[in-house]
């Protein structure tokens, strides 16, 4: 048994997990077991980490499963879009689970937010963090007492949010980053906190809606192994990132001309 860590571009993707007729990054780690003839279908004992939504990335995706000894991450990423790339492995024990054996999972986003106060922020996240009902952060029915730990900083014109839990429940990050940032900016006030957190249900208007997806990544998820880091993978995880980033600046520097071009 193997685990392995995943990093990928959430954009071209409908999330983690596989589903039918739109592509996945689960889909492409299976098709490349395939190509590789390690197995035909979901692989042995196969568990990963968590689900990421459509658009989320990931530093850290954990995915584990039966393999041949020479099954690397520089092996593992030769048949893998260049969006998805494998850069560490572990050995583990047989009985080894990637989503019930991990005890955090860390996610990190960056919230545009030139406006913001951060000292509202941060009043914000320290009331959110600890254990609460988030029923009203979520569009799941069970599993929504969740233990949050939240922090955030600055940097810049964005608010970076740091969000550690044992496991999260659907959306529960984004509708967090949705309520901070509306009352960072005086959009809402502090006190809207208290009645989310009631047990009265919120709908309608008086919900909170989901912030962005693509500013958000799974950014750790620990586990009592110690992962090695294949040295040519973590090259090509540089290599492909750097040129996303490279052509993202370039295309922010077109959009920037389209809007100085209409003043």
């Amino acid at each position: 048994m193997r685990a392995f860590r995943v990093a990928y571009d959430g954009r071209p993707f409908y999330g983690f997990q596989r589903q039918p007729d739109v592509p996945t990054v689960e889909d492409s780690l299976f098709e490349s077991l395939r190509t590789l003839g390690v197995a035909d279908r979901v692989p042995d004992g196969y568990a990963a980490a968590g689900r990421t939504d459509s658009g989320v990335s990931a530093l850290a995706q954990t995915v584990a499963f039966e393999c041949p000894e020479w099954l690397t991450p520089s092996a593992f990423n030769s048949e893998l879009p260049a969006e998805i790339r494998v850069w560490a492995s572990a050995d583990v024990v047989p009985a080894f689970h990637a989503t019930h054996d991990a005890y955090y999972r860390e996610y990190v986003y960056h919230c545009y937010a030139p406006r913001a106060n951060l000292g509202l922020a941060k009043e914000a996240s320290d009331r959110l963090s600890g254990e609460h009902d988030f029923h009203n952060l979520t569009s799941d029915t069970e599993g929504t007492v969740r233990d949050l730990d939240i922090d955030v900083v600055q940097d810049g014109e964005y608010l970076v949010f740091t969000f550690r839990a044992g496991g999260f429940a659907r959306n529960l990050v984004r509708r967090v980053v949705s309520l901070i940032h509306s009352i960072a900016t005086g959009d809402a006030e502090m006190e809207k906190i208290e009645t989310v957190l009631s047990s009265e249900p919120l709908d309608g208007r008086a919900g909170v809606p989901c912030a962005s997806a693509h500013p958000l990544y799974l950014a750790d998820v620990g586990y009592d192994c110690e992962f090695s880091v294949d040295g040519a993978a973590v090259k090509s995880v540089r290599d492909v990132f750097g040129d996303l980033r490279v052509e993202r600046r370039t295309r922010s520097r077109v959009t920037r001309d389209i809007c100085r071009g209409v003043e």
